[in-house]
């Protein structure tokens, strides 16, 4: 029905909420949560209209509801971008495929409560392909926002990138990863630019980029030159 608001929250969001899930917000009615706090807290700023959030990106085809995700408004998520170069100086990339089946990804997930974005990009990346790297040096990156294509016009994500480039291995063992925890399984991705990301993806797993990490991989992998 054209011009229909549509209205829709998965059924996995529901059963979060039944089972405790501290990602799934038990208030089924968004104008009863403290939205000045919320507003406060956020990393980027967005609208609240009749008690009820609008993602500073709207529209997104889902009007009411939480779509795939758990939370109300924005969720801050961080991601690890962990790269190294081969002796031949070819960089790769290291990524997960996603267990829910939107494609391969940069290591990352929900920021809990009381840690800071770094501190989750590290823990993610650790608990997803078992990559532990103390004293590796972090660069991270302004709060942006993601196309996520499990988000709505109520609920969506934002996310802190932290990078590290770990040098050069001069042979053809890079660090070994192991997919776990929401990750069917990691790997080291030929990344000399995107579309070298993307054609190996393709090439070699089948795979392709998780959408809403398509523009932070381009816009890291083939930097625009500054004008002069």
């Amino acid at each position: 029905m054209t011009g229909a608001a549509r209205t829709f929250t998965d059924p996995s969001v529901l059963a979060g909420i039944a089972a405790g899930k501290d990602w799934a917000d038990p208030e089924m009615d968004p104008t009863r949560i403290n939205w000045k706090r919320r507003r406060a807290d956020a990393l980027i700023p967005f609208e609240v209209v009749d008690g009820r959030p609008v993602n500073p990106h709207a529209p997104t085809g889902i009007r009411y509801g939480r779509n795939q995700l758990g939370h109300w408004g924005e969720q801050v998520a961080a991601d690890a971008m962990v790269t190294v170069s081969d002796a031949a100086g070819h960089r790769w990339l290291l990524m997960i495929e996603r267990k829910d089946r939107h494609g391969w990804a940069l290591p990352g997930g929900k920021v809990d409560q009381g840690e800071t974005p770094l501190h989750g990009a590290i823990r993610e990346l650790g608990e997803e392909t078992g990559l532990h790297l103390p004293g590796a040096h972090w660069r991270v990156s302004p709060a942006r926002y993601v196309p996520d294509p499990r988000a709505s016009d109520e609920a969506w994500m934002v996310t802190v990138l932290a990078r590290t480039h770990l040098g050069i291995y001069f042979t053809r063992r890079r660090p070994l990863v192991v997919g776990s925890d929401d990750a069917r399984r990691a790997a080291w991705i030929r990344a000399g630019s995107y579309t070298d990301l993307v054609t190996h993806l393709a090439d070699t797993y089948g795979g392709q980029v998780f959408p809403a990490h398509c523009d932070m991989l381009r816009d890291q992998l083939d930097p625009k030159e500054t004008p002069r």
